[in-house]
């Protein structure tokens, strides 16, 4: 046995236990093979998964990249040590693997030039065997012990641990997966329509389109759109939602635009491009949310240019709950600040409120930007918005959420 201290092993697993929730089960998994193959002075330790009838080396941890086992090998399970260990057709440990009356036989033994071997079951909570954790090095070793072994399994019970998260996290994405799948193929997504109204003209400008979600049990948007960029089918998701939404740009009177919201990283992967191909530009608002960082705006507005050439405006979406939106508005220039409801909603009762909303409307004024106020519910609120110079507003008061059809023909007087 190496001569680690018990000290650098207990540090070394202290180490995985506090590694930041950012990095990944398998990196943890790697450093737990890392601290069992040098406390065992072996040349190999891996994490297998039994997948139907083939064993996988899933992680792999190893004193050299000569040897031969890499992740995703895969052999047939009858012809593993993996196999036996879990059935105790082998012992746990193997001093000798030529010595041994069953290991001496096994292809395995010499395509993988296992010399001596120790290795320990991995169980679920379930019961449901995962597959093993062992090591094993090139030349005999006759000082592997029983206590080595309850140090092996000491250190698989925390892999354990990990790989249910794992499980867990897996098991998770796929029913994800599922269901944003079926939302694609079952064309489950309806877009509704909310008015936008000019407090000059007491007239419809133009309409936010909304994604809405025929499930059962119902989920809100933001969740669907969450889920889906989770398990990388967030582009996907929105721009079929949003080829729904300018597909009835048609049925709207000309002087009519249509809202449609989107996330920045789609911006930069030209799939924002690529949907509004073909499509009348000026006829649409492309609308950003501050809460939704843009890492590189050089970059950002590189990719809109070619659209704003073409007469499509941008809107900083939820203007005034955080400070990203003044970045937002300076760094790209934008033609429209939406004002987010926690900033409207009570604005004729809340002084700080109103104050605040006075500074957003002259900055916007001063840099030639149009504000729209968003989460109208009272004619109080309406009304100090109008005092305030507010262009457009949008809220529950004025008209929810609809069906294109009721939206084509929708009408009220402010």
């Amino acid at each position: 046995m190496q001569p680690d201290s018990i000290d650098a092993v207990v540090n070394g697993i202290a180490d995985v236990k506090v590694i930041d929730d950012c990095e990944s089960v398998n990196y943890k998994l790697n450093k737990l093979l890392s601290i069992v193959r040098k406390h065992l002075d072996m040349e190999v330790a891996f994490i297998s998964k039994f997948v139907k009838n083939n064993r996988v080396f899933e992680v792999v941890n190893s004193k050299s990249d000569m040897l031969p086992i890499n992740v995703n090998d895969s052999d047939p399970i009858e012809e593993t040590y993996c196999a036996k260990i879990v059935n105790n057709v082998i012992p746990n440990i193997i001093h000798n693997t030529k010595e041994h009356a069953l290991t001496s036989k096994l292809s395995i033994t010499d395509k993988l030039s296992i010399g001596s071997y120790i290795g320990v079951p991995i169980k679920l909570s379930s019961g449901k065997i995962y597959g093993t954790f062992c090591c094993y090095k090139l030349s005999p070793d006759d000082t592997l012990n029983k206590r080595d072994l309850s140090f092996l399994s000491a250190i698989a019970d925390i892999a354990t641990e990990l790989i249910e998260k794992n499980v867990e996290t897996e098991s998770n994405h796929n029913e994800i997966t599922e269901k944003i799948v079926s939302v694609l193929e079952q064309d489950k997504i309806d877009i509704h329509y909310q008015p936008i109204f000019n407090l000059k003209s007491n007239k419809i400008t133009g309409f936010e389109s909304l994604s809405r979600f025929d499930t059962t049990p119902y989920r809100s948007p933001n969740i669907w759109f969450g889920e889906a960029s989770k398990v990388h089918l967030g582009e996907e998701l929105e721009m079929i939602a949003i080829k729904r939404a300018i597909e009835g740009i048609g049925k709207f009177k000309t002087d009519i635009y249509i809202a449609i919201n989107t996330s920045p990283e789609y911006v930069l992967s030209g799939a924002i491009a690529r949907v509004l191909e073909g499509v009348d530009l000026t006829r649409i608002v492309l609308e950003v949310t501050e809460y939704t960082p843009i890492l590189n705006y050089s970059d950002f507005r590189e990719a809109l240019e070619p659209l704003r050439k073409r007469g499509m405006r941008l809107a900083i979406d939820d203007a005034g709950s955080g400070y990203s939106s003044f970045q937002h508005v300076l760094e790209l220039e934008a033609d429209i600040i939406k004002l987010d409801i926690s900033l409207t909603q009570n604005i004729n009762s809340n002084n700080r409120k109103y104050l605040f909303a006075k500074a957003l409307c002259a900055f916007s004024k001063a840099i030639n930007c149009r504000i729209i106020a968003e989460g109208v519910e009272t004619i109080g609120e309406l009304n100090c918005l109008r005092e305030l110079g507010v262009d457009n507003v949008q809220g529950y008061l004025l008209g929810r959420p609809m069906p294109i059809i009721e939206a084509v023909s929708y009408e009220t007087v402010l």
